[in-house]
């Protein structure tokens, strides 16, 4: 494997050269988004937590066109508020016939073509901000490894088709670490995106292999007229990301549907998640719980001026855990809030 990226690399360095000093050097753009909630939850355990939530991250993004006609560029993403790695994601991207190469620390290919119900309130029923407000199980149906140090390739979109792949030799490895342990990830996806006579098409299948195990998945959606209609579904295998002897106690399914409609300037939506999951950490203990969660979201976005939407989200959840270190949960909530995108 290792060598086949080498080469490809190799072969895509060759292609990118040539006549390169007549293109212009390249500037760097400034962009980025900010969010700030504002919301209120009821829960059956513990106290819900901070009533205001904030994300906010600057962009330096630039690139530039050789004479070959190869599109190189570069993209650093900057967290305005953490307490750990400054940086989310940095990487350099090829474009060209050949399709896109990007290496650095990114999202996977999986994590990129995946598809999933419709959604546009700030909490959402899957991989969304859910345990931000109350404690409870995340649903995700393209659970992917998140923001690795990799090399992903995307073919050209043909005719609507496009596929991906991504390798990473170290799980552990991050921005400043050096790459030593951990296991190495391969992720995959296909997508199609269509129109026909009025009617959109997406489709996805990705998947993503780490440690002992897998996870896979599939997802669609269907727009007609105002509306857009979607599902995936997604299946985490007991060792996935988990090396030889780790304690597991099973497989993960989980899958979400959900509708939204727009209306000029604004947005609503209504989805439903479910997982029966079998991957939840019980605290420090190496160990896993199994149970099911439902969780149910309201949402709404709408568009004030350029740059500038309100979202809101009221929603449900009931989470029933089989470990007797994890209580039972469920509850309700409200949030609000800005994102403004520069």
């Amino acid at each position: 494997m290792k060598k086949i990226l080498f080469a490809t690399s190799a072969l895509v360095a060759v292609a990118a050269a040539g006549s390169a000093q007549a293109s212009e050097k390249i500037q760097l753009e400034v962009g980025g988004y900010m969010e700030q909630w504002a919301g209120v939850a009821d829960q059956d355990v513990g106290e819900s937590k901070n009533a205001f939530q904030s994300d906010a991250e600057v962009h330096f993004s630039g690139k530039t066109t050789l004479d070959n006609g190869i599109e190189v560029g570069a993209k650093i993403e900057l967290e305005a508020e953490t307490s750990s790695d400054q940086i989310d994601e940095q990487y350099l991207f090829i474009n060209g016939g050949f399709g896109q190469v990007k290496l650095g620390k990114d999202d996977s290919a999986a994590d990129s073509l995946g598809i999933t119900a419709p959604s546009v309130g700030p909490v959402g029923v899957n991989d969304g901000d859910l345990t931000n407000w109350v404690d409870a199980y995340l649903i995700d149906t393209v659970p992917s490894s998140g923001d690795q140090k990799r090399v992903t390739y995307f073919t050209p979109n043909m005719g609507g088709f496009q596929a991906g792949v991504s390798y990473a030799d170290d799980s552990g490895s991050n921005n400043n670490d050096t790459a030593t342990d951990g296991d190495n990830i391969l992720s995959a996806g296909v997508s199609y995106q269509g129109d026909f006579d009025g009617v959109s098409f997406g489709v996805s299948a990705t998947g993503e292999n780490q440690g002992e195990g897998n996870w896979y998945g599939v997802g669609a959606t269907v727009g007609f007229g105002n509306f857009v209609v979607g599902s995936s579904w997604g299946h985490i295998e007991d060792d996935y990301a988990q090396g030889e002897g780790s304690k597991t106690a099973g497989d993960t399914d989980a899958y979400d549907v959900g509708v939204s409609y727009a209306m000029d300037a604004a947005k609503v939506s209504l989805s439903y998640g479910y997982a029966e999951y079998g991957n939840r950490e019980v605290g420090d203990t190496g160990v896993t719980s199994t149970g099911e969660i439902s969780t149910v979201d309201l949402g709404l976005a709408y568009t004030l001026g350029a740059g500038v939407t309100w979202k809101s989200s009221v929603f449900w959840f009931d989470d029933e855990a089989d470990s007797a270190s994890i209580s039972d949960n469920d509850g309700y909530g409200a949030v609000t809030g800005l994102v403004l995108s520069f």
